[in-house]
């Protein structure tokens, strides 16, 4: 058996192409949009990728299955568990008429790909129609399963969050009733043998779990020892108020993600190739109507950039950062250096924001700033400044990390929106005042002055952010 984990680094997420090597047919678990990179995959280990499969309908990040079902006809096994509102709808809809292969699968039910047994076991909770995939390699002669590709489900060190079906996809009151779901779906991991592995969809750094470990993968006797989440499940109740407990705000973008994966996600054919452009183009620019992504580092973006452009650098956040605050609507123009322009694409594109028109060249920017037009800066003050800011009343300060960050310490008179939610929130931000924005170290304040900036806010970053307050707190 072939096993390959196709990770991505900005949103913490594993596919994994699995093939046999007798009848060199392979099958990729939980695909992401650009599929280009498992069909490389499997080719130059002398595989032919046949099959797609996916776990659940997912809400962070746009799914490839359609895609390979497109490009090289793969034939697509989903979840049919769940009820009318939890079903893929695009498996009817193939470009030019007619329909997909697929498979809809229930619990129990079992596909080979060669000599691999894939069998589905139905595990609800954080979504209605998940499912996770029990492997068995029986072309090595094994009668028991070698792994659990979990999806969102088992993680190392934790379990995927039950609060999304409100906290992200709006409906109301399904937190407690989901949470429920999966501690009974937690019972199904003790008729699985301890040596098995787990094969988790994402890793530490997702917004798909809150407390999610970084080593790769685990196996389901230690997770049964030593997972919290797991750990915490001695009852019902004490498991609700555990796994509730602490989970982040979801980016903005997750709910348009499981809309579009479960109607079907537009099909690219291969990944969007913006426009070459110069500076100079971007004199005329209408930059409140376009997304303007400029990706230069902070100290660079603040010193001077185009009026109505924001700050998103391209570190992992990046995604999380561009999908918490552009629109799927909008037209997107990037300010990079050329040897980042696929990647920059390709991280979009899985986000489900593929109006990317064109990009500049980020050297044109430095400089020939004159080319432009007037560069404006963005104020930057030091935790000693912003100290006398407040005190004089010369701002209110708006906090944008995680709710439980702030509860563990703020700046006085803060008040706190996660830079994730901002852009549902802005009618509690008033443009009538002066903020000063701060985060944990800077980071994620500097990306949301960026936007607030945009819109026509008066704002001020905190330089080095919380750390450097509480520094500052420390020596007076």
């Amino acid at each position: 058996m072939f096993m390959r984990m196709v990770y991505d680094e900005n949103l913490a997420a594993a596919a994994y192409l699995i093939g046999c090597q007798r009848s060199g047919e392979a099958i990729v678990i939980d695909p992401q949009r650009d599929v280009d990179r498992y069909i490389e995959i499997a080719q130059h280990n002398g595989l032919k990728l046949t099959a797609t499969a996916e776990t659940h309908i997912h809400a962070d990040f746009v799914s490839g299955s359609r895609e390979l079902a497109e490009q090289i006809g793969a034939h697509v096994f989903v979840s049919d568990e769940g009820d009318a509102d939890w079903k893929y709808q695009w498996l009817d809809e193939k470009s030019g008429g007619g329909t997909y292969e697929h498979t809809l699968l229930k619990d129990g039910d079992s596909f080979n790909i060669g000599n691999i047994e894939f069998k589905a076991i139905h595990t609800p909770g954080h979504t209605p129609e998940h499912i996770v995939f029990l492997i068995t390699d029986h072309g090595s002669g094994a009668t028991e399963p070698i792994a659990l590709a979990s999806g969102d489900f088992v993680f190392v060190g934790d379990l995927g969050r039950p609060d999304l079906l409100e906290s992200a996809a709006g409906q109301s009151g399904m937190m407690e009733p989901s949470a429920k779901t999966l501690y009974a779906t937690v019972q199904k991991l003790q008729d699985i043998p301890d040596f098995v592995q787990v094969w988790p969809a994402h890793g530490a750094g997702s917004a798909c779990g809150k407390a999610l470990g970084a080593v790769p993968m685990s196996t389901i006797g230690y997770e049964l020892r030593f997972n919290p989440a797991l750990k915490a499940a001695t009852s019902e109740q004490a498991f609700v108020d555990f796994i509730l407990e602490g989970q982040p705000e979801p980016p903005m973008y997750f709910a348009t993600m499981k809309r579009d994966n479960k109607i079907g996600p537009k099909v690219l054919g291969g990944l969007p190739k913006p426009t070459k452009m110069s500076a100079s183009d971007l004199r005329t620019m209408d930059t409140q109507h376009v997304a303007l992504i400029d990706t230069r580092p902070w100290d660079a973006f603040r010193a001077g950039h185009v009026p109505g452009a924001m700050n998103f650098t391209l570190i992992n956040s990046f995604s999380t950062n561009v999908g918490s605050m552009v629109r799927d609507t909008d037209d997107i123009y990037l300010i990079l250096s050329p040897e980042h322009l696929d990647d920059a694409v390709r991280q979009l594109v899985r986000i489900g924001l593929d109006r990317i028109r064109g990009w500049v060249d980020a050297s044109e920017i430095e400089r020939y700033p004159d080319s432009v037009r007037d560069l404006v800066s963005l104020p930057e003050v030091t935790a000693a400044e912003a100290s006398g800011m407040i005190n004089a009343g010369e701002v209110h300060v708006l906090d944008v990390r995680r709710v439980t960050e702030f509860d563990n310490g703020h700046l006085p008179g803060a008040i706190n929106i996660a830079h994730t939610r901002l852009a549902s929130r802005l009618e509690e931000v008033s443009k009538n005042t002066r903020w000063l924005v701060n985060c944990h170290s800077g980071v994620r304040s500097a990306v949301s002055a960026s936007y607030l900036q945009r819109l026509g806010y008066q704002v001020v970053n905190l330089k080095g952010g919380h750390l450097a307050w509480q520094q500052f707190q420390s020596q007076e």
